[in-house]
């Protein structure tokens, strides 16, 4: 059984920076993609941002792309989202995911993601 616990979450003002951590638990960590998805109030949960198992291949969202950066360190079996330049659309629970597989050729779904932690909150005030 996969533990995902993601912590890093807080209130920022519009501008500023965050970096949100997804420790994880498990021994298949380094051989899997890994991902981070978000939920803001009254919509549907969005894909942020993937990362390859090796880290040599990541994707991002239109709206995050040059501002969040994803990373890992399989070492830790830790997965970071380093966030610039909030903004209040930005304001959503923030969950990481571990994916069915390893390498990554496409955007994936979040029905590529078989572990999901319980999330963290992000606030962003204009």
């Amino acid at each position: 059984q996969v533990e995902l616990v993601e912590s890093g979450g807080g209130l920022v003002q519009a501008g500023g920076s965050l970096r949100l951590s997804c420790a994880a638990s498990g021994r298949t960590f380094s051989s899997k993609a890994m991902g981070w998805f978000r939920q803001a109030p009254g919509k549907e949960r969005e894909f942020v941002a993937a990362i390859s198992w090796s880290g040599g291949v990541t994707y991002y969202a239109n709206s995050v792309k040059g501002r969040f950066t994803i990373s890992r360190d399989n070492a830790k079996n830790t997965v970071y989202l380093q966030m610039n330049n909030l903004k209040p659309e930005d304001t959503a629970v923030y969950y990481c995911a571990k994916a069915r597989f390893g390498p990554l050729m496409r955007i994936p779904t979040s029905g590529d993601f078989g572990s999901w932690g319980q999330g963290t909150q992000v606030t962003v005030s204009s």
